[in-house]
């Protein structure tokens, strides 16, 4: 099996080359560990999948592209002359049923790819991650910063024959994304947004309540223009079914042809895109929640990608003639969230005490088999320019875990679990079947159940998971991941203000981190913006908002016959129109 890096899967300036390396200066050092511990929660895990609601995917939604294998193709002929099939079908997975609506609360990671290919922005990432044009052609913003002018696109029409206007985009954010009562998904990256205005039918005025220099990034991450004339007059944007779960009416290259629940999406081309029309037939996602079954499906010819979360899963592909493989750097980190409304969780010492007793570098070895960094916050090496290494860590240490919960007034009562106040320190961790979130959970289980914690674990079904802790905040601790946007503003994950219903899982309020990323968010030079940044990551680093695990290298698996552009994995699967299969 052919393995390639492209320029995007190098390692950035700053950041340590050995794998599962914490990005310290200095080689990594491998250490003695516990490993039959491990061992035996990673077989508790086993069990546990095996016994629970269903078997935890692994490949991304939708399976992300690659870089690679051969750049955009010209009209009738791919790479070197060959000939494309228009009639191929490209099959690829999502583990669980999408929802047709990026705005939906519902809809993340089994939504995301499907959605941007039926429901564009006003700008998409290009293979730098930087915001192109896409609905909108230009864009320019006011000297002081509060009010940004898009010029959309012309002849543009939604998939039922509609005009595709200015209206549109005022209704999408007036309407559905800045009204609080609706709590739409990623609606708190635009809390900085007062009101969108259409200017005229192909200009559209964004007016803030305070400079937001990466509007266009945001834009460009998963922000799909809904159509008015299907949401208005609909009371609850979230009970119209015939859209959000059948026959969603978008503006991208696609269009659902059709959905059975637990099955499969069939997209065809949309006859009424205004680009360039997609190179293959259908392109078809089949719902598989368990990644050994993705796997089995790669390997039988049935399935053309996956993004394999879990290295262990490589001996089975690794000689495959038909299959190419690429290693990319990602901007995904995976951390534990402790629900800072619990007043257990609101001492920062307790918080400290968790992340020391949790062995990072054990799990970067032993779950993903070394093919990541430990985590210190939500900015990566991979934004190199943005990126400080030079912050506080929390190696693995549970001595030091127990002196600082001792020192939080937390001791040992006659059972041996910690008590205050008389009451013992019981914790529910709340875990989804997919990736390596159940094994990780179950090793943290250990680890503070060691420091004397009672500590139990709850796993439920994806779309369950989604809508008990991430709606609803109905948690104690949960272990998820995040994806950074392409910029450093982080804003929406961390606010005080997008607590509780917004994208800031942990509830964690601090105005000191709300000044600064408010300031970085509005900075316009980029010197002011690095300092900014730096001096948010070291806040964060300390007062650990989330209890950071590690950043992961992703692993892309394809069909040689698959061609996709340069770029296309690190800016999460899109440009899917460009994709060409030879025959």
């Amino acid at each position: 099996m052919a393995v390639r890096w492209d320029e995007a899967g190098g390692r950035p300036a700053g950041s340590t080359a050995g794998r599962g390396s914490g990005g310290a200066a200095g080689p990594y050092r491998s250490r003695r560990r516990s490993l039959a511990r491990i061992a035996a929660a990673l077989l508790v895990a086993a069990a546990t999948l095996l016994a629970a609601c269903g078997s935890g995917g692994g490949g991304g939604a939708g399976g992300t592209g690659s870089g690679g294998a051969g750049g955009s193709a010209g009209s009738g002929g791919g790479e070197g002359g060959e000939a494309y099939d228009p009639n191929a079908t490209v099959t690829l997975v999502t583990p669980a049923d999408p929802t047709f609506n990026p705005w939906h609360p519902n809809a993340y990671a089994e939504s995301n790819i499907i959605n941007e290919m039926i429901l564009p922005g006003l700008t998409r990432w290009d293979e730098h991650m930087k915001p192109v044009p896409h609905l909108a052609t230009e864009w320019s913003v006011s000297g002081d910063g509060l009010v940004w002018t898009f010029k959309l696109r012309e002849g543009v029409k939604w998939s039922d024959g509609q005009p595709f206007t200015a209206d549109d985009v005022a209704f999408t954010f007036n309407e559905i994304v800045l009204n609080p009562d609706l709590g739409a998904n990623h609606s708190s990256e635009y809390k900085a947004v007062e009101k969108v205005v259409a200017v005229d039918p192909h200009t559209v005025e964004f007016h803030l309540k305070e400079p937001f220099a990466s509007l266009p990034s945001y834009l460009a991450y998963y922000a799909g223009i809904l159509p008015k004339h299907v949401f208005e007059g609909v009371e609850d944007p979230w009970s119209l079914n015939e859209f959000n779960k059948k026959n969603p009416v978008g503006t991208g290259p696609f269009m659902v042809a059709e959905y059975v629940s637990g099955s499969h999406v069939r997209l065809v081309p949309n006859p009424q895109y205004w680009g360039e029309k997609p190179k293959v037939k259908d392109v078809v996602f089949r719902i598989v929640p368990d990644v050994n079954a993705q796997v089995a499906q790669l390997l039988a010819g049935e399935v053309d990608m996956l993004s394999i979360d879990d290295p262990t899963l490589l001996d089975k592909l690794q000689n495959n003639p038909n299959l190419q493989l690429e290693r990319v750097l990602t901007n995904v980190y995976y951390f534990v969230a402790l629900n800072q409304d619990d007043p257990r969780f609101q001492d920062k010492r307790v918080r400290q005490a968790l992340s020391y007793a949790i062995d990072k570098e054990a799990m970067i070895e032993n779950l993903i088999k070394g093919y990541g960094q430990v985590a210190t916050g939500p900015i990566p090496p991979l934004q190199a320019e943005y990126y400080n290494g030079d912050v506080a860590r929390y190696p693995y240490d549970p001595e030091k875990a127990k002196a600082l919960l001792a020192e939080a007034g937390w001791k040992p009562g006659p059972d041996g679990i910690l008590q205050k106040d008389g009451k013992p320190f019981h914790i529910t961790m709340t875990a989804a079947q997919m990736r390596q979130l159940v094994p990780a959970t179950l090793l943290v289980q250990q680890w503070w159940k060691d420091l004397g914690i009672q500590v139990d674990v709850d796993v439920l079904d994806w779309n369950s998971y989604i809508e008990k802790a991430i709606v609803n905040r109905d948690y104690e601790a949960t272990l998820a991941w995040w994806s950074t946007p392409a910029d450093p503003d982080v804003y929406p994950y961390y606010a005080s203000e997008a607590a509780g219903r917004g994208n800031n899982i942990p509830n964690y309020r601090n105005p000191a981190l709300d000044d600064l990323l408010r300031r970085g968010r509005a900075a316009t030079s980029e010197e002011e913006r690095k300092a900014i940044y730096a001096e948010a990551q070291k806040l964060m680093a300390e007062e650990l908002p989330y209890l950071y695990l590690w950043w992961p290298e992703s692993i892309v698996v394809y069909n040689k016959a698959l061609h996709v552009p340069p770029g296309s994995y690190a800016v999460k699967g899109l440009y899917v129109d460009e994709w060409y299969k030879t025959r």
